[in-house]
């Protein structure tokens, strides 16, 4: 028997690696070397490591602690039968600080390592292969792709291990050019109708074709919160709008840089939430995130027209706006957002819906004299959870003014709104008695095509009078100049 002494501080000691593991993890080289003589952290570490690296059983157990240890050993079959015993119901979860606080409790080991004749000596390291772990219970019914190792996604992918990491972001470009060969993207900025400016982000077209399996094959299961229409199928501006039908005051709150807000970190805590391993969870983020160069920021055309903020949230990695994926990713990012916008109106009794970037609440009384409190209470939620409001953008639309949301009224019925109606359907007579020629004076690429769905929002808002001009529509005569003019 060992001396009390001596076992307490062998006790301490593993119990202190134990609960160190994961910092020691870090700073570990992937192998220890045979060495005559093995540090007990560096044995017991071994230990752990080759009991998580396969099967339960107390056989495999200690066939590994052998392999591990180059001799096998009677201790072990105790912690063999008592990890089987313990751990076996849940052994894709065992940590391996749990392992190590149990081989700090086993007294056979106590005797072996302070027996200067027969102390374990690590040979080799056995490591467990990376697991692909359950999502949450509210996803269990979502098919994800089974991705446990980098090899599988570059499979799932289609391409090979180089090709994964050069998409993936593995080699380091310097920030100072805007376009070279090494960029994945391409920039254009467009104007906003307040005179500020917005950054489309382009993907090439290699990257482009994995974002969209990335988003075909695995985003598209999971579902976002209740409350989110934008970028979804079966919902839509109306579905949005709905909701907020013939209620005394709608307000509508408007997120900033809503894409550029979600960063990478909240990109892989997602991924990894969904159960990918860490290598995995770290490519798909970067796969479906950018970081924009300094030097197209410092331009002449988008220079003086970005605050230093909005530099910020672009020179860090973010979802770009103009990749297949970010919509979707923003929506499942946003999720506890909506989850905690959702909660605050059920306590005001009130109705909330949101798309893309756009936040809508409606109700009685009780909404109508409480606004103000309800502003600073969606703002706190929005900088609690990353996001911003512009307040400048907010709008408090009452019951005896036009409430429209999206482009849609909901004052009563979903409608378009009746400057709108008048500017459609004036357009629309006016190509039939004057011809098309000279009509497209917004310059659009396929004005008959604008037309068309311009007149379908119209019949799915309001079948009636969308009637109307459907009938107008189908009396043009367009040729094949007047149709792309």
């Amino acid at each position: 028997m060992i001396s009390a002494v001596r076992r307490m501080s062998l006790l301490h000691a593993l119990r202190s690696w134990a609960h160190a593991a994961p910092v020691a993890l870090t700073r570990r080289p992937a192998f220890f070397f045979a060495m005559r003589l093995s540090s007990l952290q560096h044995v017991t570490f071994a230990i752990a490591d080759a009991m998580l690296a396969g099967p339960p059983e107390p056989d495999a157990l200690v066939a590994r602690m052998t392999a591990a240890l180059g001799v096998r050993a009677d201790w072990m079959t105790g912690i063999a039968r008592t990890t089987s015993r313990r751990f076996a119901a849940r052994w894709e979860h065992v940590k391996r600080d749990e392992l190590l606080r149990m081989i700090a409790a086993t007294e056979s080991f106590q005797l072996a390592w302070h027996n200067e004749h027969q102390r374990p000596v690590v040979v080799r390291v056995l490591k467990r292969a990376p697991q692909q772990v359950a999502p949450p219970p509210r996803l269990a019914h979502v098919a994800l792709p089974q991705l446990p190792t980098l090899g599988d996604l570059a499979a799932w992918l289609e391409v090979d291990d180089a090709d994964l990491g050069w998409f993936a972001d593995q080699w380091r470009v310097m920030p100072q050019a805007s376009s070279t060969p090494l960029h994945h993207y391409s920039y254009k900025a467009i104007e906003k109708r307040d005179g500020r400016c917005r950054l489309i982000e382009m993907p090439k077209s290699r990257l482009r074709d994995l974002q969209r399996k990335i988003l075909k094959g695995l985003l598209e299961h999971v579902p976002p919160h209740e409350c989110a229409h934008g970028f979804r199928k079966g919902r839509n501006t109306a579905s949005y709008a709905t909701p907020h039908l013939g209620k005394d005051v709608v307000v509508r709150f408007d997120l900033a840089d809503f894409f550029a807000s979600v960063h990478a970190g909240r990109v892989h805590a997602l991924m990894r939430t969904l159960g990918y391993p860490l290598e995995v969870a770290r490519a798909l983020t970067a796969i479906c995130t950018n970081r924009v160069p300094s030097a197209r920021l410092l331009a002449d055309d988008v220079r003086e027209r970005f605050d230093w903020q909005e530099k910020q949230r672009y020179r860090t990695r973010h979802l770009p706006q103009g990749a297949p994926t970010s919509p979707a990713l923003a929506n499942l990012c946003a999720y506890r957002l909506d989850l905690r916008l959702a909660g605050l109106a059920r306590t005001m009794c009130t109705s909330y819906t949101r798309y893309a970037d756009d936040l809508a609440f409606s109700g009685g009384r009780e909404l109508a004299r409480g606004v103000e409190r309800l502003a600073v209470r969606v703002a706190a939620i929005a900088m609690e959870e990353g996001f911003s409001i512009q307040l400048r953008k907010t709008r408090v639309m009452r019951r005896a003014a036009r409430q429209r949301l999206a482009g849609v009224v909901v004052n009563q019925r979903p409608n378009l709104a009746r400057d709108e109606f008048d500017a459609l359907k004036a357009t629309l007579t006016n190509c039939v008695r004057y011809g098309v020629e000279g009509q497209n004076r917004d310059g659009h690429r396929d004005f008959r095509a604008h037309l068309e769905g311009k007149v379908a929002q119209v019949c799915f808002l309001n079948p009636g009078r969308g009637e109307k001009l459907r009938g107008i529509l189908r009396q043009i005569q367009w040729d094949v100049s007047g149709a792309h003019e």
